[in-house]
């Protein structure tokens, strides 16, 4: 097939059907200019996914109607913002862009809480906000938010859609960019169409994979892992009351969405263009690897999700082209990059680095961290990573195999090592991480646990011992360090910057006993965060010293466009990286301290965080956990 002279011959016929749906004079037009201007990429990516279907024509129209649709809906400063990001699409790239995350019931109470709070993102000088699933969920088997009853109503804990509008426009004029989840490969058992479903609805129940018995779901089954052994095992669940077997990947009470199914794209379209409407301006696509099945296969990260979001994506350049997409893909560092790409998610979670900043920290050996990002930092041209040292969810030890075996590295005995360290199993270890997930069979494990007490904060409160607190201060701001420098859009899981420990009252919970993540899904410790101005406790030591990180990125424009050339210093303990040509990073994983000879270093180096002169023909000795950022110096 001639795909471009097709697409427009199908323009042409369309354009009659969509234009009553638009508004009219100069906002029409501009939907209609881009449309002509991504229909060719609309046509191709739907045409692979649907063109077998004899009604494909039709919902191609009813998919070009609905972004019609949600276009004339959206209002005029979010109609203006997509202009201006049309303008410098690069936007996120910048230096200035520092993000964080939270659960707003966690950290503020309620939406408009969370309103009152702006001030402390603004002195942190967060450009780039994240807000946990808030979006109505079943009280009891919401999974921390992410099975989603209605992506259209705020869960009512929190506030309302309108109190949502209002907080972005809030936070958009204090310079900061919301963010939200999109959990699309799922909904909860509760939402509309799954309780239509389940009262014996044939329409909706195509909306699901559901099975009349176990034959396909015992051959699919063949070939697919389970997510949460303990919690939930097996990927079916059976429901008595249509005699149906539903696919489930994550929970029971989680179904996954039919994308086989066209109505179902069109359908989590306007959903995602209502949240784009709202003035969210990124969205974490949520499980993405998870959404395309096929017999025989894994059913993660099939060739048609990636045609999947790029179809989702074109038309978000034709609808709301002030969105983005932010991928998360917790699979091998190889396919991670998959995902990553202007026309799919130009942005994307690191969780390379973030594993291995903790393997390196274990270990006080580089090497393996050094390697890896030599291999697989880079990015396509207008692409950005997202960097951080810990997130809501857990650590999965996500390095590659093969890149550990080239340094004679045991990929499978190193995890099982690191497992046990970061449990407080291991001789010698500071970590107070809790497992989560333990697969006997497999002997998988991943960790849960606050930055400060993975870093050894907690055990040196139970020890009383000065010297290992002035260690685990240091390993935390040297991870820190790494991502506000590394390239990238740096990640705060709010009460890491306050060094907040792990809260073990989960374990009463029966809601919350079985989930160990629930140890650093803790409430914001605001008692703490009055300590943040006072270098003498542990709160101030680290809140001053990712202050003071971020207003240096902030000064420095070799810190944008997200690219970092990693180098080998000759020392298995330390990290080496250059930025933009023009600033050197050093960074000490030892407790020990390290002397480094450098063939080249910046004229007249100057470290930009203490202000230190180093000569360029001496070796830069680095004390235990230290951290240089030299540039040159008048």
């Amino acid at each position: 097939m001639d795909f471009e002279k097709e697409a427009a011959v199908s323009l042409m016929r369309l354009l009659p059907r969509i234009q009553p749906y638009l508004p009219k004079g100069k906002t029409g037009d501009l939907f209609l200019r881009r449309l002509d201007r991504y229909f060719p990429d609309v046509f191709r990516l739907l045409h692979d996914l649907y063109g077998q279907r004899y009604d494909f024509f039709y919902h191609l129209e009813q998919i070009l109607i609905a972004a019609a649709q949600m276009y004339a809906e959206r209002p005029a400063d979010l109609r203006t913002l997509d202009q201006q990001r049309e303008g410098d699409p690069l936007w996120f790239q910048s230096e200035k862009m520092v993000g964080g995350v939270c659960y707003v019931d966690l950290f503020a109470g309620t939406l408009q809480g969370l309103r009152e709070k702006i001030t402390y993102f603004q002195e942190l000088q967060l450009s780039y906000l994240h807000l946990m699933p808030l979006f109505r969920c079943p009280a009891d088997n919401s999974d921390g938010g992410y099975a989603i009853s209605s992506y259209r109503e705020v869960s009512r804990t929190l506030g309302t859609t309108d109190e949502l509008r209002a907080l972005a426009r809030e936070l958009r004029a204090a310079g900061i960019s919301l963010v939200v989840d999109f959990v699309f490969n799922h909904t909860s058992d509760e939402h509309d169409w799954a309780l239509k479903a389940l009262a014996g609805d044939e329409y909706y129940q195509d909306y699901y994979l559901m099975f009349p018995d176990r034959v396909l779901p015992d051959q699919y089954e063949c070939s697919l892992r389970e997510i949460f052994p303990e919690q939930a095992p097996g990927s079916f669940t059976y429901r008595p009351e249509v005699d149906r077997w539903v696919w489930t990947t994550f929970n029971h009470f989680q179904w996954d969405l039919n994308y086989a199914n066209p109505d179902v794209f069109r359908a989590m379209l306007n959903e995602l263009l209502f949240i784009a409407n709202v003035g969210v301006e990124v969205l974490r696509l949520d499980a993405v690897a998870f959404v395309w099945k096929q017999m025989g296969t894994p059913c993660e990260g099939l060739p048609q999700v990636h045609t999947l979001i790029r179809a989702f994506n074109a038309l978000i350049r034709i609808a709301a082209p002030a969105l983005l997409f932010k991928s998360e893909a917790i699979v091998h560092p190889a396919e991670v990059a998959r995902y990553i790409a202007p026309e799919e998610a130009p942005i994307s979670y690191n969780p390379t680095l973030m594993a291995l900043l903790w393997e390196a920290i274990a270990t006080r050996r580089v090497s393996l961290l050094h390697h890896s990002m030599q291999r697989r930092a880079g990015l396509p041209e207008g692409c950005a990573w997202v960097n951080y040292i810990r997130c809501h969810d857990d650590i999965g030890w996500t390095f590659a195999d093969e890149d550990a075996w080239e340094l004679g590295i045991n990929g499978f005995d190193h995890r099982q090592f690191l497992n046990q360290f970061y449990i407080g199993r291991f001789a010698g270890s500071f970590a107070k991480g809790v497992p989560f997930n333990y697969n006997p069979r497999t002997q998988d494990m991943r960790i849960s646990g606050m930055a400060a007490s993975l870093a050894g904060l907690e055990y040196a409160r139970e020890t009383g011992n000065d010297r290992f607190r002035e260690l685990s201060l240091r390993r935390l701001e040297l991870i820190f360090s790494v991502i506000m420098s590394a390239g990238g859009i740096p990640l705060i899981y709010l009460g890491d910057e306050i060094a907040m420990l792990n809260d073990y009252d989960y374990e009463h919970d029966p809601n919350k006993s079985e989930d160990s993540r629930w140890v650093h899904r803790l409430p914001f410790d605001w008692e703490r965060a009055e300590q943040r101005h006072d270098p003498d406790t542990n709160a101030g030591r680290i809140f001053l010293t990712v202050r003071k990180l971020i207003e240096i990125r902030r000064r420095t424009p070799a810190f944008a466009n997200g690219q970092a050339q990693f180098f080998d210093t000759r020392s298995p303990h330390v990290l080496g990286y250059v930025r933009g040509g023009q600033v050197l990073v050093l960074a000490n994983f030892s407790d020990t301290d390290q002397a480094v000879r450098l063939g080249w270093m910046p004229p007249n180096a100057v470290d930009l965080l203490s202000g230190t002169a180093y000569p360029r023909h001496k070796p830069v000795t680095l004390t235990p956990y230290q951290f240089v950022w030299l540039a040159a110096g008048s």
